[in-house]
């Protein structure tokens, strides 16, 4: 039996150049931009490519909210401590009206407000099917957004062999609406609906 031997090449200094005036620096980006019959993957934050955001439901609202401002997002997961998801609590949830009504309701302060307070349990989250996902559009995701009447809308997505459901992905109102080129900074559902449909006017035109 012949071995052969295979030559590896020695290592080399790779060449170098001199940092021109004005040189940048590249920033990372999730962000291309779409138009409605765009596949629909296009403005999902996929958790298998991205980290999901999380937080315990013991946190307070302004630990959640650092935590927002932190990753730069307007969601997070709320998490036990084996990882399993127990609720979703939104930037609109820490900063709108229920924080408000709970103080009204119960006494207190703002303080005193913990994530499980405001959160949507697990139980109230509608997921979309990932493998209706690889099907859709972008339109079709601005769609259903718009009948949840959400900002924010979850992919789920079953184990062939154990069964179990996982969060694979997430769609954001406010990215597609950044994706399609406007500058969405809105809680209030329909005014970010207005301006996200008068964009997919445009572009079929």
């Amino acid at each position: 039996m012949t071995i052969i031997h295979k030559e590896i090449a020695a290592p080399v200094a790779l060449k170098t150049f001199r940092a021109p005036a004005g040189t940048g620096f590249s920033q990372p980006s999730t962000f291309t931009l779409v138009r409605a019959e765009s596949p629909a993957l296009c403005v999902m934050t996929d958790l298998k490519q991205v980290s999901a955001a999380t937080i315990g439901p013991q946190a307070t609202l302004a630990q959640a909210n650092q935590t927002m401002i932190s990753r730069g997002v307007r969601l997070l997961l709320v998490v036990n401590h084996d990882d399993e998801v127990l609720g979703l609590i939104t930037a609109r949830d820490t900063q709108g009206e229920k924080p408000i009504q709970l103080i009204q309701e119960r006494g207190g302060k703002h303080s005193d407000l913990l994530v499980a307070d405001v959160m949507c349990p697990r139980d109230s989250i509608d997921l979309i099917d990932a493998a209706d996902v690889l099907r859709a559009t972008v339109g079709d995701v601005v769609n259903t957004l718009k009948t949840l009447h959400r900002q924010h809308a979850l992919v789920g997505e079953r184990d062939a062999i154990t069964g179990q459901v996982r969060i694979r992905g997430i769609f954001s109102a406010t990215q597609i609406g950044r994706q399609l080129g406007a500058a969405i900074q809105t809680f209030e559902v329909g005014t970010t609906f207005t301006e996200i449909e008068g964009f997919l006017a445009r572009d079929n035109t």
